[in-house]
């Protein structure tokens, strides 16, 4: 065997294995994440392929300093009561009745997710769906589940909505306007389908009777605010942090850097118990993500990522609907079990470089967008806003499993990619792309 080929087996092997790992449940997935990167970084030093400085480089710090930040900002907003109040005024408006939350929350999350990134939706979500179901008595699991895919679908949409979707769109050079026109129509037919899915999917849980329905009525959501004047400090911090988002490309920040920003202008105004603070974040996702980037930054230095694209690029020769297709398919199947960002990030030099050889590679970019955005439904490790829902939902008795998640993910990531394979095509032989 060619000794060049043995980090390519090697660091398959390794991923392959801790991916088993996380498959497992046996153990929980950041120790396996942990173990698999400390180990790729081990053999890849051994083998020459992959060294310490290079698994640090492989980190996103971008999506973990943008994880923190916001994490922070809502640990703080949460101690104010802010989410009970909202989760009150839901539960009214709805009667308590689990299919209409599913509704109104999936549209929401949705909306929200065009213009903010979808892990910063989820952090802002998630808690008070976590509320709602406390107070009027039933299972958050349909409920978490549903805001994860509508929030990676609707980020689709729009150039801001979804982090491989800014990867895209600066790489291309396409503009937000292109990505509202090309893709927001297809994401809408996909959101109506998905949507009826789950209500199908979930029937009997959804059909579960709320206990507390005349405590509802008799709730008063002003009195869950509990400290108002820090609420509207950290939602003036929220406000201003959001704002930054839409001109971050123009002042030369990244998102990560405006959210640590929006966080520490909170820390120093409002003046938090740390502890109390510090113990709201996530720092099992954190280093689950840690990990992930660095067991995937050891592929991509034996060049198995580089392998699969360039296999993509060959296939322009056979015609650009062919193309298209397997470009989706294969970012849909990869993100479901990449993260999403890592391979997004394979990709663009790839496509990229058949650009600069004069192939009209736009059909390209959005297939790679379509299919890292779906496809991230597929499993729970898919995209961010899936680990950290599978991580919030932890919280309670009945946490989402590898094996629940498939149950709805895999069947919606399918149908949404099923459409979106149509549409292309037929956007493609109607020459609007």
């Amino acid at each position: 065997m060619n000794l060049a080929t043995w980090p390519l087996i090697v660091s398959s092997l390794l991923f392959v294995f801790t991916y088993v790992g996380i498959l497992s449940e046996r153990i929980h997935r950041t120790i396996v994440g942990l173990v698999g990167a400390v180990l790729m970084i081990v053999v890849g030093t051994w083998l020459g392929f992959y060294t310490d400085i290079e698994a640090i480089e492989a980190i996103d710090f971008n999506t973990i300093t943008l994880l923190l930040g916001m994490m922070l900002i809502v640990g703080i907003l949460k101690k104010t009561g802010l989410f009970t109040y909202l989760a009150i005024r839901v539960a009214k408006r709805t009667h308590g009745s689990p299919w209409k939350l599913m509704l109104l929350l999936g549209l929401f999350t949705s909306i929200v997710s065009m213009v903010l990134d979808n892990v910063t939706t989820i952090i802002i979500v998630a808690p008070v769906t976590l509320s709602i179901a406390e107070v009027i008595g039933i299972s958050a699991v349909p409920l978490l589940l549903g805001e994860a895919l509508m929030s990676n679908i609707g980020g689709v949409a729009t150039l801001i909505g979804d982090p491989p979707n800014i990867l895209i769109g600066s790489a291309a050079g396409l503009s937000f306007n292109s990505f509202i026109v090309h893709l927001a129509p297809i994401v809408l037919i996909v959101w109506v389908i998905v949507q009826a899915l789950l209500l199908f999917i979930f029937r009997n849980e959804l059909r579960q009777q709320p206990k507390n329905l005349s405590q509802i009525a008799k709730l008063d959501p002003t009195r869950a605010l509990t400290d108002r004047k820090t609420a509207k400090q950290i939602l003036i911090v929220l406000a201003g942090t959001i704002a930054l988002y839409f001109v971050h490309d123009t002042l030369h920040l990244n998102p990560g850097l405006v959210a640590l920003l929006g966080a520490s202008i909170a820390l120093v105004w409002i003046r938090p118990s740390l502890d109390e603070i510090l113990h709201e974040v996530h720092w099992d996702i954190l280093i689950f993500f840690i990990s992930l980037f660095v067991i995937v930054g050891g592929l991509e230095a034996a060049g198995a990522l580089k392998l699969i694209a360039n296999q993509i690029g060959a296939l322009t020769e056979h015609g650009m609907i062919i193309a298209v297709l397997v470009v989706l398919w294969i970012s849909a199947i990869m993100s479901a079990v990449v993260d999403n960002i890592p391979f997004t990030i394979a990709m663009l030099p790839i496509i990229a470089g058949l650009q600069s050889q004069g192939v009209n590679a736009t059909p390209l970019w959005w297939a790679l967008a379509l299919g890292v955005g779906f496809g991230g439904n597929g499993t729970p490790i898919g995209s961010t806003a899936s680990v950290l829902t599978v991580s919030i939902s932890e919280r309670t008795d009945n946490p989402i499993t590898f094996r629940l998640w498939i149950r709805s993910g895999a069947i919606t990531s399918l149908a949404s990619c099923l459409i979106a394979s149509v549409l292309l095509v037929l956007a493609l032989k109607l020459g609007l792309m």
